[in-house]
C-alpha cells in the first residue's frame, strides 16, 4: 500500500541546475519574504500620536507664541519634559518588540537540510529549497517546506504548528501528487509534511509542493505583520483627551468672554457712552484681546493634566519588577493593563492547564488492582519488571546534563516509563544482556526485547492493550509469582474508566519465548497496564475558577479529540457533566457562520481538533461584538491569534515567534500566572484612575481658581515657580506615589471593564467636580474674606498671607490624595502596602515645610508661625472629612462606588 523501503540518496535523480531556475522563477524560493522594521527615531515620532499628548503639544505651542508675553517659560518647559519624557521611555520600551517577522527569518537562515539534487547529495539552506527538490530526512531534523512523504516512515511532531503534542505518523499514500490536492492545513494527512515539524523518529524522503509564502509556515510569517488595533486603553485616553479638550476650550472660552466683559463694560461702570468711546480705541481693544487670550490660554494649560502620559508609563514600567516576580514577563507595556480588560480569554490546554508532559499517573495489575506511582514502587519484585522494561524495551535513553541525569530520544511515551524510572531507583547492575529487539511500527502496535538476567532469558513486551490483553493467559501478582488470568472484563471496565479521563493506556507483558516482528505470539503474562497522560496542573482549577468569577470567560483550545478535551475541562470545572452544547471541534466551529458564531461564543467553553485559523477566527469575532479578547499559546502556530489578540500570553517553554507576537511571556506556563497577570492589569488600571481623579481635582481647582481669582481682585495667586512646584507634586510625584498601589483580590471579584467603557466613570466624575469645587471654593474664600487675611498678619503686609494660601494649595492636594486612593472610608486601608506613597506624600510635606521657611523670595514665601501652620492644615484637612460626607451620602443611596 506504502513504501518503506530504504531511504537512500541514490533512489531519486534530483532537479537539474536549468529546472531549479524554472521552479524558482514560477514558484518562488523558499524565503519568508522581507519587512522593514521601524527605525527607533520613527517609532518614537509615532508616539507623539498619542491623543493626550496630541493636546499638550498644542498648549506647549500656545505656551511658545506667548512667551515673549507672560515669559511663563516655566510652564513651557514643565510640558515639553513631560512630553520627551512620556514619549521617549514608552518608545524605548517597545522598540524592538515587533521582530517576530525577523525571527522567522533567522532561524531559516541557520537551518540546513539535505536535498538531492541532479549533480548529488548536497547540503543547503533552506531558502535555497525549491518546488520539486527531493530532500532526505532523519530523526531530529525540521522539515523545511511543505510537501508529500514519497518513502519511508516518520514519527513527526507537529505541537509547533497546530498544539497538538501527539506524535503523528507519516507515510506515503497512494499517488503522492494527487494527494497535494488536499486541504494544505490538514494536519492528519497521513502523507503530508509542513515546515516547521520535527522528525522524532524514522527516515524518509519527501518532494516539496509548497515553499516560502505560500507554505502553511510562511502563512503564518505574512499573518504576524499585519497591524493590530489600538489596546483598550489607548482607547479609553482618546476619549479622555476628547473630554479634557472639550472642558478646557469651553472653560476658556468662558473666562475669555467674561473677562472682555468685565473689561469693555464693568471697567466702564455699563456706560454705554464710555463703552462705545473705548471700543473706538485700537489700544484698548488689542490691550483688551490679548488679556483676555492670555487669561484664556493659562486655563487651558491649567486643564490639561501633562503628567498622565509620564504617570501612565511609570505606573506600567514599575510594575514590570514586580510582575516578573510572579513569573510575568511583559514585553509591551501595554499588556499589562490590557490583560485587567479582558472579556474573554482563549487558552491553550497544553502546557498552560496541564504540565505539558506526559507522566506515568497509575498502574492496574491482572487482577484489577490500581495504583499510583508511589504505591507500585512498593512492590519490589512487580516494579523490577516495570523497570526492566522500561530501560531496555525503549529507544529512550539516559544523558546526563549539569551533573543531572535527563531522558532523550524516543517517543513521549517511552521517555515518560523511563523517566519512572528515573525518579525511584536505578537498575543494579546484573550482567544484563540484550539479545534481540523488535522495535515499535504502527503496524504491529508494539515492541519487544529479549534479554538474559543471570543468563536466564526473559523476552518483555510493551503495547496497545488490545494487542497484548487478549494474548495474555497469566499475570503476575503483587509478590511477582504468576497466576492464571481467567477473566479480564473487570479490567477492562477499570481501563474503559481510565480512558473517559484522557488517560493513554500501554500494556507491559512478558513472553517465555523470543517473538518476532510479525506478532505472532501467545500465553503472554501481564505484568499490567500504565496510565499515561498529561497530569492537569494541580492549581489549574483553581486559577480557572478565580478568572472566572472575575466575570471572564475562559475557552480551552486543545488539538485533542473532543471526548479527551471534554474529560480534561470537567476535571478543571471548566464544563459540568452533560454540557455538551460547550465543546466543539474545530470542523463544527468552520460550518458555523459568523452570525452563527457570534450567538454560539458565549457558551463555548472548549475547541477541540483546533486548527491554527480557528484561533484567529475566534479573536476576530471576539472583538467584532465588542469583547477585549486574549489568547495563550506556546506555538508557530499561535503566533497569528497572539498577535491579533487585545493581549497576547504566550509560555516560556515556547517558540521564539510565539514569545515575539504576544505582549506577556508566562515564564512558568501557569494558568494561575495568567490570573496574577490578569490581576496586576485590574490594578494598574485602577492606579490610572486613582491618579486621574486626584489630578482632575487639582486641576479643576486651579482652573475656578484662574477664571475666578482676576474677577476677586488676585491677579496672581500663585506665582510662576510655585506653579512648577506644584505641577512637579501633581504630575511627577503623584504619579510615582501612585505607581505603587499593591494587587487586591477583591478586584477578580468585580466585573470586567468594557473597551468602549469610558475611563472617567460616575463614581470619579463626582468625586473630581464635588472635591474639586468644594477645595476651590475653600482656596476662594481664604483669598477673599478678611478673617483669614487677620489670621495671617495682614498688618505686616501680604507676604504671609500668600504663603499661607500657597501652602493651603499644596496641603489640601496632599490630602485629597488620600481621598483619591480608595473608595473606602478608612484612608489608611492597606496604605501599609504602597511604601512609596508613604515617602513621596512625606517628602512633598517636608519639601514644603522647607520652602515656607526657607524659600524667601524666590517662591515668594515667608516664615509662618507654628499656630499659623496650625491652621493651614486645619483648612487643608477639611477636605477629608468633607470627601467621607460625600461617600456616605452615595453609600445611602445603596452605591459602594467603585474606580
Amino acid at each position: 500500500m506504502f513504501n518503506k523501503g530504504n531511504v537512500t540518496p541514490d533512489s531519486f535523480i534530483g532537479l537539474t541546475a536549468e529546472e531549479v531556475a524554472l521552479s524558482k522563477e514560477k514558484h518562488g524560493d523558499n524565503q519568508l519574504g522581507e519587512r522593514k522594521k521601524n527605525q527607533f527615531i520613527k517609532q518614537f515620532l509615532q508616539n507623539f500620536n498619542d491623543p493626550i499628548i496630541k493636546i499638550l503639544l498644542i498648549a506647549l505651542a500656545i505656551n511658545i507664541a506667548l512667551l515673549i508675553h507672560n515669559f511663563d517659560w516655566y510652564e513651557s518647559a514643565g510640558i515639553a519634559i513631560a512630553i520627551f519624557l512620556a514619549t521617549f521611555v514608552s518608545t524605548l520600551s517597545e522598540y524592538g518588540s515587533e521582530s517576530a517577522f525577523e525571527k522567522l527569518q533567522e532561524e531559516a537562515e541557520q537551518t540546513l537540510c539535505r536535498v538531492k539534487r541532479w549533480e548529488g547529495l548536497q547540503e543547503l539552506s533552506v531558502n535555497d529549497v525549491v518546488v520539486g527538490d527531493v530532500i532526505l530526512l532523519q530523526s531530529g531534523e525540521k522539515i523545511p517546506a511543505d510537501g508529500l512523504i514519497l518513502t519511508g516512515e516518520l514519527y513527526v511532531d507537529q505541537s509547533a504548528l497546530n498544539g497538538e503534542s501527539k506524535e503523528v505518523l507519516k507515510i506515503p499514500h497512494g499517488n503522492a501528487l494527487s494527494s497535494g490536492t488536499l486541504s494544505s492545513s490538514d494536519f492528519m494527512q497521513p502523507n503530508k509534511l509542513f515546515r516547521g515539524s520535527v522528525v522524532c523518529s524514522g527516515e524518509a524522503a519527501m518532494q516539496v509542493t509548497q515553499v516560502g509564502t505560500n507554505t502553511f509556515y510562511g502563512h503564518i510569517a505574512r499573518e504576524v505583520q499585519e497591524e493590530t488595533r489600538d489596546s483598550p486603553l489607548k482607547h479609553r485616553l482618546r476619549h479622555l483627551a476628547e473630554t479634557i479638550s472639550t472642558f478646557g476650550y469651553a472653560a476658556a472660552a468662558v473666562v475669555a468672554l467674561a473677562d472682555l466683559f468685565n473689561s469693555v463694560i464693568m471697567d466702564h461702570g455699563y456706560n454705554i457712552a464710555r463703552i462705545s468711546e473705548a471700543l473706538q480705541t485700537p489700544s484698548f481693544i488689542v490691550s483688551a484681546l490679548l488679556h483676555a487670550l492670555t487669561l484664556a490660554i493659562t486655563v487651558i494649560v491649567v486643564a490639561v493634566p501633562e503628567g498622565l502620559p509620564m504617570m501612565i508609563t511609570v505606573v506600567l514600567s514599575s510594575n514590570m519588577n514586580r510582575m516578573l516576580k510572579d513569573n510575568v514577563l511583559v514585553r509591551k507595556l501595554v499588556g499589562i493593563e490590557t490583560s485587567g480588560s479582558l472579556n474573554i480569554l482563549f487558552s491553550d490546554k497544553t502546557g498552560t492547564i496541564t504540565k505539558g508532559k506526559l507522566q506515568v499517573v497509575s498502574f492496574v495489575s491482572g487482577n484489577n488492582v490500581e495504583y499510583n506511582t508511589s504505591q507500585i514502587v512498593n512492590k519490589t519484585e512487580l516494579y523490577n519488571l516495570l523497570e526492566l522494561s522500561a530501560v531496555y524495551n525503549t529507544t529512550a535513553a539516559l544523558s546526563i546534563k549539569n551533573r543531572r541525569n535527563s531522558v532523550i530520544g524516543g517517543n513521549t511515551t517511552e521517555r515518560a516509563l523511563l523517566e519512572l524510572s528515573m525518579q525511584h531507583t536505578v537498575i543494579n547492575p546484573r550482567n544484563i544482556k540484550v539479545v534481540s529487539k523488535v522495535p515499535f511500527n504502527s503496524t504491529n502496535k508494539f515492541s519487544a526485547v529479549t534479554i538474559t538476567d543471570k543468563e536466564v532469558p526473559l523476552t518483555l513486551i510493551k503495547g496497545a492493550p488490545e494487542k497484548i490483553l487478549s494474548k495474555c493467559t497469566s499475570y503476575y501478582d503483587e509478590f511477582g509469582r504468576i497466576q492464571n488470568l481467567s477473566s479480564l472484563s473487570a479490567v477492562n471496565k477499570t481501563l474503559n474508566q481510565m480512558s473517559s479521563k484522557a488517560i493513554r493506556l500501554l500494556a507491559v507483558a512478558t513472553s517465555p519465548e523470543p517473538v518476532d516482528d510479525k506478532g505472532q505470539f501467545s500465553n503472554l503474562t501481564l505484568v499490567g497496564i500504565l496510565g499515561i497522560r498529561d497530569e492537569i496542573r494541580p492549581e489549574a482549577a483553581n486559577a480557572i475558577k478565580q478568572v472566572t468569577q472575575a466575570g471572564i470567560q475562559v475557552v480551552m483550545i486543545t488539538g485533542d479529540n473532543k471526548e479527551t478535551a471534554s474529560a480534561i475541562a470537567k476535571e478543571v470545572r471548566l464544563i459540568k457533566e452533560g454540557d455538551t452544547s460547550a465543546v466543539i471541534t474545530s470542523s463544527e466551529l468552520s460550518a458555523l457562520s459568523d452570525s452563527m458564531l457570534k450567538q454560539a461564543l458565549p457558551h463555548l467553553r472548549v475547541v477541540a481538533r483546533a486548527l491554527p485559523s480557528d484561533k484567529s477566527r475566534l479573536i476576530r469575532i471576539s472583538q467584532e461584538i465588542g469583547l477585549v479578547a486574549g489568547m495563550t499559546g506556546d506555538g508557530v502556530n499561535d503566533a497569528p491569534a497572539l498577535k491579533k489578540a487585545d493581549v497576547g500570553f504566550s509560555m516560556g517553554s515556547g517558540t521564539e515567534i510565539a514569545k515575539e507576537a504576544s505582549d506577556i511571556v508566562i515564564l512558568d506556563d501557569n494558568f494561575q500566572s495568567i490570573a496574577k497577570a490578569i490581576l496586576y492589569g485590574r490594578t494598574i488600571f485602577k492606579s490610572i484612575r486613582k491618579f486621574i481623579v486626584f489630578q482632575l481635582t487639582v486641576n479643576l481647582c486651579a482652573v475656578i481658581v484662574s477664571i475666578v481669582g482676576p474677577f476677586m481682585g488676585v491677579d496672581t495667586p500663585v506665582t510662576v515657580i510655585q506653579m512648577l512646584w506644584i505641577n512637579m507634586v501633581m504630575d511627577t510625584l503623584a504619579g510615582l506615589a501612585f505607581s505603587g498601589e499593591i494587587p487586591l483580590s477583591e478586584y477578580m471579584k468585580e466585573p470586567p471593564k468594557q473597551r468602549d467603557e469610558a475611563i472617567i466613570n460616575k463614581y470619579m466624575w463626582n468625586q473630581i467636580l464635588f472635591t474639586g469645587t468644594y477645595t476651590a471654593s475653600l482656596c476662594l474664600l481664604f483669598l477673599k474674606l478678611p478673617v483669614f487675611h487677620q489670621l495671617f498678619r495682614s498688618y505686616e503686609g501680604t507676604n504671609y498671607f500668600m504663603t499661607a494660601f500657597f501652602s493651603l494649595f499644596i496641603f489640601a492636594s496632599i490630602f485629597n490624595s488620600f481621598n483619591a486612593r480608595t473608595y473606602r472610608l478608612n484612608l489608611l486601608a492597606h496604605l501599609k502596602g504602597n511604601k512609596s506613597f508613604i515617602f513621596i506624600i512625606s517628602l512633598i510635606c517636608v519639601v514644603q515645610i522647607l520652602l515656607i521657611y526657607f524659600g524667601g523670595s524666590v517662591f515668594r514665601t515667608a516664615g509662618l508661625t507654628f499656630v499659623e501652620l496650625q491652621m493651614v492644615l486645619f483648612l487643608a484637612f477639611s477636605v477629608v472629612p468633607v470627601d467621607i460626607v460625600r461617600k456616605l451620602i452615595i453609600r445611602m443611596h445603596g452605591k459602594k462606588g467603585y474606580l
